[in-house]
This record gives structure tokens, C-alpha cells and sequence, in this order.
């Protein structure tokens, strides 16, 4: 079964006007009754580094979990940040953004790649504790606008040590919109076939032209589990590309309707959910 995880916190942290605390709550709490198979609702990282999700915490307490399935995942830079996401019952899994380029790695976490792979090491030993799930994002998967070598050598290099260090879930993910379908027909298979105990997933960054084309070859490369956002809004901030949004949750329910893939949605909740989409993005972040 195809399986989404809908990115609000990835949508949102890039915004500079501050979207007030009720408005994330009554957006997440709509997206949770959709189905996702997981929702990556906020993070805990430095204020100063994201302004716009130093709230996760508030938010969290308001989200109402008593009538969804919807597994929520939080994203962390740190051990502080995983202690402090650990320290709430409600989130299932712990994500960390470790990147195969080394100036996205410092610009990202502002920690090298040796002294991430330690943070690693420890989540997942902490995660296993509180019986948790450690999830790793290999950022700049396909390539990076920064002239630091990148090969598929490379990427397996890394797969394998956190695979090592006791990660289960990892993460294709592309930030710069740097993938093509070339290189996902050829990296995903050769990834998922090289480490068949691991559960692969794709969290992919594009221009909306291009986002039917990249979809369509994942699935067709084997991919079952993807990361999307609503609207197609989104992008990191500490990127070099801040033109590139996430891959439209959109374009992947149509795609995935049209093949007889679609799980099982709620579709009352997703057109709710879609107009209050429209609604925070054009009239409370823009005035």
C-alpha cells in the first residue's frame, strides 16, 4: 500500500509573518482526519533558526488525536531537540536531517557530517528506549548546488552507516530540487536492492511541471512511500534553491486515483482541509 506523509511543518517553516498558534492547530487537526499515514507537524529546533514553529510545542497540545490513525513525526537538530520531542507521548517517530553534502550539513544543523552521524547514533539509541521511531533524511540524495562531490557511491556510503547505527527509515530527500527522473530510476532501485531491511522513502523538492514525471518514475522504480504537502508550499530555508516547493500532496492523490493506488481517504476532510490550505497560505500569511 502507498503510504503519505503530509509535510505542514515543511510548508510553513520558511514563512516570515508568524502564523498564530489556533490557525497551525485547526489546520493540523483537519489534515488528521484525512488518513496520512503520517503527519510532520512541527519541529524542535532553535527558535532562532525557525521562528515560525517555536510554537510546535503549544500546538502539540491542542492537536486532537482521539479519532485518527495518523502517526505525527517531528523533526529535531540535535540531541536537546530529541530529548525534548521524547519527552511527548503523542509523537511517534523522531526525524533527523542528515545530509550527504557537507555545506548543507553545517548550513542545515550547523554540525559537520562526522558530529551528525554521532547525534544519529544517540537518537537511535534513545529512540529504541522510549520505544520510538528514529527516522533519517539523506538530504541531498540526488546532487547539491554547492560543488561538494556527489556520486551514488556516496549516498550507499552513508546509507549503510546509518543503517549500522540502528535507522530502519530512510529518506531520499532532494531540498534543492536537484533529483530528476534519470537519477531516481537509477538511485532508488539500486538503494532499496542494496539494503532491502530498510524502509525507503522519497521526500522530493520540484518545480510543479515537473512533479507528475518525477511521481511516475518513483512508482515506477518501486516507491511506496512519499512525502508531500498540500498546495505544493514549502522549502527549507537554510537551501540555496528557495524557488523549488514540496511535491504537491495534489498531484500525488490524482496520480495515485488514476492508477487505483489511492489508500483510504476521507474525502469530506480533504476538501476541508485543501480550502483551509488555500485560506492560511493566501490571506493569513499574506494579509
Amino acid at each position: 500500500m502507498i503510504r503519505i506523509t503530509e509535510c505542514p511543518r515543511d510548508a510553513m517553516q520558511g514563512i516570515v509573518p508568524f502564523i498564530p498558534t489556533e490557525v497551525k492547530v485547526k489546520y493540523l487537526n483537519l489534515l488528521l482526519k484525512i488518513g496520512f499515514d503520517r503527519l510532520d507537524f512541527g519541529s524542535f529546533v532553535s527558535p532562532r533558526a525557525i521562528p515560525q514553529l517555536s510554537d510546535t510545542a503549544k500546538v502539540l497540545e491542542k492537536l486532537d488525536l482521539t479519532q485518527t490513525n495518523t502517526t505525527l513525526l517531528a523533526i529535531v537538530a540535535n540531541l536537546r531537540g530529541v530529548e525534548e520531542a521524547l519527552s511527548h507521548d503523542e509523537i511517534g517517530i523522531i526525524g533527523f536531517p542528515f545530509s550527504v553534502s557537507e555545506t548543507f550539513q553545517i548550513r542545515n544543523t550547523n554540525t559537520t557530517i562526522a558530529q551528525s552521524l554521532s547525534t544519529v547514533a544517540s537518537m537511535a539509541d534513545l529512540c529504541l528506549k522510549a520505544n520510538r521511531l528514529p527516522l533519517v533524511y539523506l538530504s541531498m540524495a540526488f546532487g547539491n548546488p554547492y560543488g561538494d562531490e556527489w556520486n551514488a557511491d556516496i549516498v550507499m556510503k552513508y546509507a549503510e552507516k546509518l543503517l549500522s547505527l540502528g535507522i530502519k527509515d530512510l529518506v531520499l530527500a532532494d531540498t534543492t530540487g536537484s533529483s530528476d527522473s534519470d537519477k531516481i530510476r537509477y538511485l532508488y532501485p539500486l538503494l532499496s536492492q542494496a539494503f532491502p531491511t530498510a524502509n525507503w522513502g522519497l521526500h522530493l523538492h520540484s518545480f510543479p511541471k515537473f512533479e507528475k514525471d518525477l511521481l511516475e518514475t518513483a512508482l515506477s522504480s518501486g516507491c511506496v512511500k512519499f512525502d508531500t504537502a498540500l498546495g505544493g508550499y514549502g522549502g527549507c530555508p537554510m537551501a540555496q534553491n528557495k524557488l523549488t516547493g514540496n511535491v504537491a500532496t495534489e498531484t500525488l492523490v490524482s496520480l495515485l486515483r488514476a492508477k487505483d493506488l489511492l489508500p483510504p481517504m476521507n474525502l469530506e476532510a480533504w476538501k476541508e482541509a485543501r480550502d483551509f490550505c488555500h485560506y492560511l497560505f493566501h490571506e493569513v500569511v499574506k494579509g
